[in-house]
């Protein structure tokens, strides 16, 4: 497998092994805000070292950690180098300046983040401010398919999640579709006691690039209030829950998920299992949530709109079934 560079609109994707030490040019050279964890600081330091400031995330939730940085952040480049919460939270930054602001990307995860444009806003910017997507994206493999196996696992899962569910929305279109299974195809084959490390992080941003293109719906809301409500990881989350949640978008687009499976060579579901057994962790109970959680969860979860993207919308019983289901 080869590196390219992709132009897609207004941004660039500069994709391949080793590329991470072209990243400082490529983000346009040095002088831009970093936001970064320690584990990726010292994965990049190249990236730190070109830097004009730089700002260590702690633990938190997208919106606030944002809403803690705003105003302090003041270079034209905002590149988030690390996860999905570090690349969100430069995203939400951005949002949050109106434009005066860009986003750029390093990711260390499959979280697939750098290629969208879906994140919170900042909490005290305008919640009605569009959102942005990364304007630049350095994905080498060596840093965005470094999790140790477990980790890697659970996050090659989030990203199999935006490959089965986007193709399942009414914004589907023939390339997010082709690319949909191009990428699960290669983050099946490439996750395993020895992982095609660069087979998963290509599979990631096709996975990736689905997602923006075609929104979400049930998969995505039932994960993403599990983390908010319940305080589970977001790559956990999406690993516990895909091989349920995959059942319940088969019985609504069963020809879509028979061609998935077909690029699969299996059933997606199945697949999704086979993967998730990699994470040591299987079943919601195994990330410590708590059954009494659940209902609560539901019926946060029946409250988003993004529900209808995956008709017939579930209701607060068939959420909460797939909840207990997965615990």
């Amino acid at each position: 497998m080869s590196g390219f560079t992709w132009r897609d609109g207004e941004r660039t994707i500069r994709f391949g092994r080793g590329v991470v030490a072209e990243a400082v040019e490529v983000l346009g050279g040095e002088g831009y805000a970093l936001l970064t964890t320690e584990r990726a600081a010292a994965m990049a330091p190249t990236v730190v070292e070109g830097a004009a400031a730089v700002h260590v995330l702690g633990s938190g939730l997208v919106d606030e950690l944002a809403g803690d940085l705003l105003g302090a952040v003041a270079r034209e480049r905002i590149v988030g180098l690390g996860g999905g919460r570090v690349v969100d939270t430069a995203k939400a930054l951005a949002a949050a300046s109106g434009g005066t602001q860009v986003a750029m990307a390093v990711p260390t995860t499959l979280s697939g983040a750098e290629m969208t444009r879906i994140h919170r806003r900042a909490r005290g910017a305008d919640q009605r401010a569009p959102t942005v997507r990364a304007r630049v994206v350095v994905n080498d493999p060596e840093l965005s398919a470094s999790q140790p196996l477990q980790e890697l696992a659970a996050s090659a899962l989030n990203a199999l999640g935006h490959a089965v569910e986007g193709p399942c929305t009414p914004l589907a279109n023939p390339v997010a579709t082709l690319a949909a299974h191009d990428g699960a195809r290669l983050l099946a084959r490439s996750l395993s006691e020895q992982p095609d490390r660069e087979g998963l992080a290509l599979g990631a941003l096709l996975a990736g690039y689905v997602i923006d293109s075609t929104g979400y719906g049930l998969h995505h809301v039932l994960s993403q209030t599990l983390v908010r409500l319940g305080g589970a990881g977001h790559a956990p989350s999406n690993a516990v829950l895909l091989p349920h949640t995959t059942g319940a978008l088969a019985w609504r687009f069963p020809d879509r998920l028979e061609a998935l499976g077909a690029a699969l060579d299996g059933d997606p579901a199945e697949v999704a299992a086979r993967m998730c057994a990699l994470t040591g962790a299987t079943r919601l109970r195994d990330l410590g949530i708590e059954r009494d959680a659940l209902a609560a969860c539901a019926e946060t979860a029946a409250e988003r709109p993004e529900l209808d993207l995956t008709p017939p919308r579930a209701d607060r019983a068939e959420l909460l079934a797939l909840y207990e289901a997965a615990w």
